[in-house]
This record gives C-alpha cells, sequence and structure tokens, in this order.
C-alpha cells in the first residue's frame, strides 16, 4: 500500500528474477548494515532530470523501471540522505545499495 504520496508499495528483488525485456534498477537502502524503511528513493537521469519517485518498504528495498542508461538513485530519510549511481545498460537486473547518513 502506498503512503499520502502516492508512491507505490515496494517488495523485495530477487537475484536471478526474470525481468523479460525490462531495465530494472533495483536495490536497498541502509545505514550501516541495517535496512532503512520508509525512505523516498528518488531516480535522476544522467541530466540529473527526476525521472521517479517510490518510498522503500519496510525492508529498505525499492525498484525502478527504467530506460537503458546511466542513473542516479537518491534516498532521502529523516535519519539522512545519500546516493549512488548504476549504469544500465540493458534489459536485466541492475542492483545498487544505497547507504545513508
Amino acid at each position: 500500500m502506498a503512503d499520502g504520496c502516492g508512491a507505490p508499495a515496494q517488495a523485495a528483488v530477487v537475484a536471478g528474477e526474470d525481468t523479460g525485456d525490462q531495465v530494472v534498477v533495483a536495490g536497498k537502502v541502509l545505514a550501516g548494515q541495517a535496512p532503512v524503511g520508509g525512505a523516498y528513493v528518488r531516480l535522476l537521469n544522467a541530466d540529473g532530470d527526476f525521472a521517479g519517485e517510490v518510498q522503500a518498504s519496510a525492508g529498505g528495498d525499492f525498484r525502478f523501471y527504467a530506460a537503458p542508461g546511466s542513473w542516479t538513485v537518491r534516498a532521502l530519510h529523516r535519519t539522512g540522505n545519500g546516493e549512488a549511481s548504476v549504469r544500465a545498460e540493458g534489459p536485466g537486473l541492475h542492483q545498487v545499495a544505497i547507504a545513508v547518513a
């Protein structure tokens, strides 16, 4: 279930998950080794423009369906912020962990 921001609910990503012909940018928001639930996770294109936002699950999981290319994934949470880059050249699961501090 989504909260008031309209972001879709997120589920854990399973390694080896069949993504068909989709480019999936997915991962987990972490503080140290602990998952950070409820963080807002934004997807930014190579120019830094906003492409989408989801709210991480209670386990810190998030996923975006994107086009091939270079992406920045930014997490915003009351305990801290962080970002990571990922290059998703083609279909498949492209995983990234975001550390917030």
